[in-house]
């Protein structure tokens, strides 16, 4: 639920907190006090729209924040999915607003608005204006349908899967389907690149070979002239060499190596030193003569590497991935030439899928029309309940033109609001005030059923009043006990329902207007309704009308 809600320099709040209660938490002021400014900030919080207008005159800044409490294992694992942890509980949504830019955090972890409009889908559901209108658009009735008929969400599931499977297999078919001239100049183009591959006679392990020969030829006249200079000093002629002088050495030391132990053993250690040192020009030597090579060795080296590398630049980075490509080139080669098995499999192959997707979007629809049933008489009865004295509501099914990754399934709501009125689609005969109602009858319907537990209504209470408003609030009172409700209100009826009753003011000091948000105590709430109720004059009359709305609106919620 929404716990908290902070905000700072916009429009014409310097800076209001307020913290929400679970239940039905009604927000009532004045015309132009700024109800509108409460209802904007939370939707700029969650990714909305902003404007440098947005902000407070004279403010370099403006910050709104959101504090959720997660408890639902649902909501949580929702959330996980998206890689947002709640940390003790709480997610803590905040928004930085400057000019021209914006800045937004997800427990304290910068988001692009992309990841807070995702994140704020699982938490809360905002119905406004624009979401009542949202119900003349017949696309979006069948989430509604699919919201009510939870027993169809893992079908659903398994038509996106097979959905994707049956449309890959149509584009590989499209794709394969050539004519014969062009089937016949691919096969030449693959039998020319896998012959040149093939010709080569390539292997990762020469290629690597070949590599470190090239580099000792092009290197081999500075690496002799290292390698002979070491010569020199190991076993140079004339007496000047390493060997020469250990021999000497050896032949110092051996005269003495009986009178004294000690004497034998440094002359062994020297011995060994010189039996090493042979060892090393011995292969030194080899070395050496390893590094000699032909003018024709070199250049057979270096057109070999140059064809190795004009392959990779050709048909990839690396001797394996031009191996891997010769492979896949060599598979797509064997299918042009047996074309019709190659096609005939294609076919098979898209059938089976299409026929495991066709069965799955029937026995879908299946669900959907049977589920139908009970969301019709459930809008119907809830539609009756907000005083539509004769009403009428149908679910209408059509097929759509071709598989879609939702089912083959068009749905459409239709309502007849007067005796002996066909019924017509909502676009046709439901005013604003009307759609508010419908709306608010679907997501009572939809209580028991929907994941998301803080829903915001604005403007629920457009173009109604009386007995219907009266019907309205019992509404929003059952979907209070289901879920946290945020509802601002123009209306009495719906206020006295309030499980927690909140007053927006606007106040002018020292020539600066500010926008205020307090909770309400019971007895200031009973003057709020009065205000409602009277008016600019609150008298007595009026204060035992709001008391006793209140009282009644109590036992009604029991």
């Amino acid at each position: 639920m929404l716990q908290n809600l902070h905000v700072k320099n916009l429009a014409l709040i310097d800076e209001a907190e307020v913290d929400f209660s679970k239940g039905l938490n009604i927000l009532t002021g004045e015309t132009g006090a700024g109800k509108s400014i409460v209802l904007g900030s939370v939707n700029l919080a969650l990714g909305g729209r902003y404007s440098a207008d947005m902000l407070r005159k004279g403010a370099q800044y403006g910050l709104v924040e959101l504090t959720f409490t997660v408890s639902s294992p649902r909501q949580l694992k929702a959330l996980e999915e998206i890689g947002i942890y709640p940390e003790e509980g709480q997610i803590i949504i905040s928004r930085r607003l400057m000019e021209g830019r914006s800045l937004s955090r997800i427990n304290g972890e910068t988001v692009t608005v992309a990841q807070l409009k995702e994140a704020a889908g699982f938490l809360i559901d905002i119905h406004g204006q624009h979401e009542h209108q949202s119900l003349l658009y017949k696309k979006n009735h069948l989430s509604i349908l699919d919201a009510f008929a939870k027993n169809g969400k893992e079908l659903k599931e398994e038509i996106k899967i097979a959905y994707k499977e049956f449309k890959s297999n149509q584009k590989e078919l499209e794709a394969a389907d050539t004519d014969e001239a062009d089937r016949l100049k691919e096969i030449a183009f693959l039998e020319f690149e896998t012959e040149e591959i093939r010709t080569a006679g390539l292997s990762s392990e020469e290629e690597e070979e070949i590599e470190q020969t090239y580099r000792r030829m092009v290197n081999g006249k500075r690496m002799t002239e290292s390698i002979q200079e070491a010569r020199s000093y190991t076993a140079g002629e004339g007496g000047d060499g390493a060997s020469d002088a250990l021999s000497r050495a050896i032949h110092a030391l051996q005269g003495i190596t009986e009178l004294d132990s000690r004497a034998q053993g440094l002359y062994e250690q020297l011995v060994d030193v010189d039996s090493l040192l042979n060892d090393f020009n011995r292969e030194l030597a080899d070395y050496s003569d390893s590094l000699t090579f032909s003018e024709e060795e070199f250049y057979e080296t270096e057109q070999r590497l140059n064809e190795i590398n004009r392959l990779k630049s050709k048909y990839g980075n690396s001797v394996d991935k031009v191996l891997a490509y010769c492979e896949e080139k060599e598979q797509r080669l064997q299918k042009l030439r047996d074309y019709d098995n190659y096609l005939d499999e294609l076919r098979k192959k898209l059938q089976d899928s299409e026929n495991v997707l066709k069965e799955l979007c029937c026995k879908l629809s299946k669900v959907r029309q049977k589920e139908a049933e009970k969301l019709k008489k459930s809008i119907r009865d809830g539609l009756l309940d907000l005083n539509f004295l004769d009403v009428r509501f149908e679910i209408q099914f059509e097929e759509t033109k071709g598989y879609t990754a939702e089912g083959t399934d068009e749905v459409e709501f239709l309502i007849s609001m007067n005796p002996g009125e066909p019924v017509k689609p909502l676009h046709e005969v439901a005013s604003g005030g009307e759609l508010s109602r419908i709306m608010l009858a679907i997501k009572t319907v939809l209580a028991d059923k929907d994941e998301i537990e803080t829903l915001i209504f604005d403007e629920i209470d457009v173009g109604i009043s009386g007995r219907t408003a009266q019907k309205v609030s019992e509404k929003m009172a059952v979907i209070g006990k289901k879920h946290q409700v945020i509802c601002i209100t123009h209306l009495a009826q719906i206020a006295a329902m309030a499980d927690a009753h909140y007053a927006i003011e606007k106040k002018a000091e020292k020539n600066v207007t500010k926008t205020t948000i307090f909770r309400l105590s019971e007895e200031e709430s009973i003057r709020e309704l009065a205000r409602i109720l009277g008016g600019a004059q609150i008298t007595d009359t009026v204060l035992q009308n709001a008391s006793e709305m209140k009282i009644l609106a109590s036992g009604l919620k029991k």
